[in-house]
């Protein structure tokens, strides 16, 4: 009885720890690839060399890291919510 208690909790901990990595991983990296493609974009219709690549990543990880530290607080308080008996 008490693996299988261990199994159950094992198996929520990982299912919890890969849903918050899938994620975190796309909240980074899903809008950096999409400012990086119409940075470029952009720079080659107006001729402006590196610039409005560099403007929208730079707006794209500002913005990214206030949603970072909103989500890592929730989930910490999911994950307290899990430890918690």
């Amino acid at each position: 009885v008490y693996s299988c208690r261990f199994m159950d909790d094992y198996r929520s901990s990982m299912r919890f720890a890969l849903k918050a990595m899938a994620d975190i991983t796309g909240t980074i990296l899903v809008p950096a690839f999409i400012a990086a493609i119409a940075g470029k974009f952009l720079d080659a219709r107006y001729g402006t060399g590196r610039v409005l690549f560099v403007v929208l990543l730079t707006l794209t990880f500002l913005g990214t890291a206030f949603i970072l530290v909103k989500k890592v607080r929730q989930y910490a308080k999911e994950y307290q919510k899990l430890i918690t008996p």
